[in-house]
Formats: structure tokens, sequence, C-alpha cells
């Protein structure tokens, strides 16, 4: 059981302010919370090293703890061998699952990745064991405590105002709302994202960044203002950022200059604006398909690529057969228009 324990710990690496989010997967992973967890002093659990094992904990895990139910202790300071198990069955996870590090899009997808090679542990036999890991998993899940309803809330709320470059501050980075200057607006942080919401609507969703002092923008909240402003679309941030996330091909970039050299520069930049604007209704995979077709039929017109982006809604659903059962009896034969058709004739004639 050790083993998966580092196993399951180990794919849950994610920065420090996570903690609480890696614990809830651990017990999905386990199917139950054990009754005791050791830890080695991790801030965000303590709050002040108290004589020998006492420790000040700090009021949100105490809260997190409550919620799932298991007691908490602590290794002594600079005691390496009390947690010498775990860091060897990590470092035995890390050197069979993580050599070379695994490349991925995102956080989802490294979880994702470990949750595997965690499955793929559970078939391990250990030496004097005469079964595999997920078998004595199996074993020892019926002494873990059950499962909690419901996760415990991990958003750390705040109440930002909006700047005049149309962001918040979440500690010390910026994430780009599509709010005016001055508006307060509350901001959920989770360990993965950061959801910004207007009177309880979601209006913004950012991957979180870990890094300090960085500007998360997204050029979809900052489209009406180009649109104003269309000149200031070529140098701007926001452009940047959805080519450094590839949110901007190549097709973009052949469509504007189509525009342009059509329209000018800045009717035709307020029609690309337009194109990006139905990003918002159908995602940006539809868009950017809807505008290499467009381009691919050797059409470069705003008004074509909506009807392009549209055109999936536009399919009817095929009328379902609804058995009649016993108002068959109402059925009446089709009535024939021969006698009609015979009056017609003779109208033409006369």
């Amino acid at each position: 059981m050790k083993l998966a324990k580092a196993a399951a710990m180990s794919r849950l690496c994610v920065p420090k302010p996570s903690r609480a989010d890696t614990h809830e997967h651990a017990f999905q992973y386990f199917q139950g919370v054990f009754h005791l967890l050791r830890y080695d002093n991790l801030k965000a659990a303590v709050k002040k090293i108290l004589r020998g094992y006492q420790r000040e904990e700090t009021a949100r895990f105490i809260a997190f703890r409550s919620h799932w139910r298991f007691a908490s202790e602590f290794c002594s300071p600079y005691e390496a061998h009390e947690k010498g198990g775990i860091e060897s069955e990590a470092g035995y996870f890390r050197r069979n699952h993580w050599v070379p590090i695994p490349k991925v899009r995102d956080l989802e997808a490294l979880n994702a990745q470990l949750l595997a090679a965690c499955r793929e542990d559970e078939r391990r036999q250990i030496a004097g064991q005469n079964r595999p890991v997920g078998a004595l998993m199996i074993e020892e899940r019926a002494h873990l405590l059950p499962l909690a309803e419901s996760g415990f809330e991990l958003a750390e709320i705040s109440f930002p105002r909006v700047d005049g470059l149309g962001c918040v501050r979440v500690r010390t980075n910026l994430y780009s709302v599509p709010a005016p200057a001055g508006k307060t607006v509350e901001v959920r942080l989770y360990p993965s994202q950061v959801e910004v919401r207007d009177e309880g609507r979601l209006i913004a969703r950012h991957e979180r960044s870990y890094e300090r002092n960085q500007q998360v923008l997204d050029l979809e909240h900052y489209l009406d203002v180009l649109e104003r402003k269309p000149g200031a679309l070529a140098g701007s941030k926001p452009l940047l950022a959805w080519r450094q996330r590839g949110l901007w091909p190549e097709s973009y970039d052949r469509l504007l200059a189509d525009l342009i050299g059509r329209h000018g520069k800045q009717s035709g930049t307020r029609q690309m604006i337009r194109v990006l604007s139905l990003v918002k209704q159908h995602g940006h995979q539809r868009v950017r398909a809807a505008v290499e077709e467009a381009l691919s039929l050797g059409c470069s017109d705003a008004a074509a690529i909506r009807h392009l982006a549209e055109a999936a809604d536009l399919v009817r659903a095929r009328s379902t057969i609804v058995e009649l059962g016993a108002l068959s009896r109402y059925e009446r034969p089709t009535p024939s228009l021969i006698d009609y058709d015979g009056l017609l004739g003779q109208e033409a004639a006369s």
C-alpha cells in the first residue's frame, strides 16, 4: 500500500497552493480517506512549529481536514528518517515514469498520464508479497474512512477592481476581464484556473499562472475596444498571447491580409475582429474550421465565414416516427384529385 500511496501522491505534483486539490485526487484514487496523514510541515497546513510534534495549523487546513474527517501528524524538522519510506517510493515512481520528463499539453493531460502510470504500478508485485499492489489496495480499502458526499470548496475568493488595462490583480499576476475599468468583480482562484464573475455570472476563465508578475491576457476580452480602434490589433499583447497559445493559426494571418487588401486597413481589420467575435459563441475550433474552409473556396468574406460557422446549427434533426396505436382508427384513405384535375382541364379549355 505504501507504493500505491507514493504513486498517487506523485501523480498530483502540482504547485503548493493546490495541495488541497491533490488530496482530493488521492482520496478519489484510493476510494477512501486515511484515518491519519503525516506531513513534512508544509506551509499550507502549518502556521507555527511548536514544541515536539505540536503545530499551530492554518484555519483553512483545519477546515479541510475536518471536512474529510482525517487526523494530521507532522514530522520533526530535519529528521529525514521519519519519512524515508515515502521518499524512496516516490523516487522509484519518478525513475520509472518521469524519465525522461513527460511533455504534456496542460495539467489535465499530465494528471491523466500519471494516473495511467499509477494503474500500471497496481500490477507490480513487491518482493516478499504474494499479491500485486492493486489487490492489497482493495483489501485495505475496507479500513479507510468513506468519502465525503461533496468536495471541499477549494476556491480562494477575492473582490478586486478592474484596472485601466482591463485586468484584475490576483496575487501577483494580472488577468484580463471583459468588464469596464473601475468595476469590482468576484474572483475565484482554483488550483489550476482563475474564474472571474460579475453579479454571479461567469465572464472570464483563465489557466492559472504560478509565475510572478505575469499578464495573462485573452484577445477575446478586448474585441469591443479593438473594433473601435482597429489599428491597435497588430501590435497588441493579447494578440501575441493568442499566438503563443496556438489560438492564432496561419490561416488567420492570410484572412486578415485578404480583408485588408480588399477593404483597406481600418475596415479590413474591423471585419477580422467581427470574425474573431464568433469564437465566444462557437468556440475556437469551429471558427478556425470555417475560416480555413472559406479560404480553400477562395472566399475572404466575414459574412460567409459567419454562415459557415453557424451552418452546423442549421441542420434540422430528422423527424422521429411516432406509433399511432389506438389513433389509427381515425385514418382515412388519401382523397383522389383526378376529378379536380379534370375540372382544371375543362376550365383551361374554355
